[in-house]
């Protein structure tokens, strides 16, 4: 019964679904920094720090915040 879903699922009879790996939450999060690093607006970082506040690239997100207002 199971293969029976995971076949409806796939769409194509006979065949299992198949997933792809989950992605690192990390590599996530400093692909986001740099996107905001790279535009260079402080709406950019702020909304990157408003996401991750606790991830360490927040801290160099508010480096790069106020070097920006300077």
């Amino acid at each position: 019964m199971v293969r029976k879903a995971e076949a409806q699922e796939a769409g194509k009879p006979g065949r299992a679904a198949i997933m792809p790996p989950a992605r690192d939450p990390s590599i996530a999060v400093a692909e986001e920094y740099e996107l905001a690093r790279r535009k260079g607006t402080a709406e950019a970082l702020e909304l990157f720090i408003a996401r991750h506040g606790d991830d360490p690239l927040a801290q160099k997100a508010r480096a790069d915040l106020k070097r920006l207002s300077r």
